[in-house]
């Protein structure tokens, strides 16, 4: 792309971007309204950043949010926050690579709120920022991002509420997981292709992808065998996230109506939170736009198994 290219793309998105502003303002309708003040939300990670944020928006849209963080004194004191704005607000402690803490949580949802309506797996860690792309602690970013994610799902998904609304899960993902992106594509061509056709995508390629991965890290070979070269693990997670949201979409299409399950991911892009050491190009409020959005699409617009930025559909 060119430099008038360029410059005609920046164009279209700062005014996409005033566009989304624009329409963040604007209330929903009765008729788009489909939840209520008993409609339960649980943000996992939201202690901070882009899940305190969601929080925050569904909650100030008048839901029941389960605020959920590793770390009980932070987490606490968001929910406090968030209550001292008069908003329905409850912390829990969550730690998803856990699998003990996500039982214990599920069974103290299932007593309190008999299940959930809306899920958001936000959970997540990164290591790298700037130019860093260290793999030292591959395996806890693919245990927290993919295996954390997959945990909930698994669980929670007998627990999400019938409803002719439908229930949602949304996953928080990255550009950067693409099976087939511009800058950050998986190398390996033959596995690019199985996992670009729905027919040969399984939980089995999943978990062997993401295990091979790890192989290869720890016998030191990961740089030559064609991993996506920014921020590889973070990249490797998310593309595992993404998979599965697929994946699971394609699984749940044939509940009955009332008992429908709708599962998606989307990109926040590049906010300005720990995560990325304050060196985004989006605030939080921004970054969690989109997120918030399609975890309140109206009945009729309802979708599933598809990819997100700013508030539209990008490819895998």
């Amino acid at each position: 792309m060119g430099k008038q290219g360029k410059e005609r793309a920046k164009a279209r998105r700062e005014q996409r971007l005033q566009e989304i502003s624009r329409l963040r303002k604007l209330p929903y309708s009765s008729v788009e309204r489909w939840w209520s003040s008993e409609t339960v939300a649980v943000v996992t990670g939201a202690n901070r950043g882009i899940g305190y944020e969601i929080a925050h928006q569904l909650a100030v849209h008048g839901l029941r949010v389960i605020l959920t963080a590793r770390d009980a004194d932070r987490g606490r004191a968001a929910a406090d926050g968030l209550r001292g704005e008069g908003l329905n607000v409850e912390f829990r402690q969550l730690d998803v690579s856990r699998p003990d803490s996500v039982e214990s949580f599920a069974k103290w949802i299932a007593e309190k709120y008999g299940g959930l309506d809306i899920m958001v797996n936000n959970a997540g860690v990164n290591f790298n920022t700037g130019a860093n792309n260290s793999v030292e602690f591959a395996e806890e970013v693919i245990a927290t991002n993919y295996f954390g994610t997959k945990r909930m799902i698994e669980i929670f998904i007998s627990m999400m509420r019938p409803t002719t609304s439908g229930a949602r899960i949304l996953n928080i993902s990255s550009r950067l997981g693409r099976v087939n992106g511009r800058r950050n594509r998986v190398g390996d061509m033959t596995l690019r292709e199985q996992l670009l056709k729905d027919d040969c995508l399984s939980e089995e390629l999943i978990d062997d992808m993401a295990a091979n991965f790890l192989c290869q890290v720890k016998e030191g070979t990961w740089a030559s065998n064609e991993w996506p070269q920014m921020y590889t693990d973070y990249s490797v997670s998310k593309l595992a996230v993404n998979l599965y949201t697929r994946l699971m979409a394609r699984r749940l299409a044939d509940r009955p109506e009332g008992h429908k399950i709708y599962i998606n991911c989307y990109c926040p892009g590049w906010v300005k939170t720990a995560m990325t050491g304050w060196a985004g190009n989006a605030s939080a409020e921004e970054g969690a736009d989109t997120g918030v959005w399609i975890a309140l699409l109206p009945c009729q617009q309802l979708t599933t198994g598809k990819f997100f930025a700013e508030r539209r559909e990008i490819s895998f």
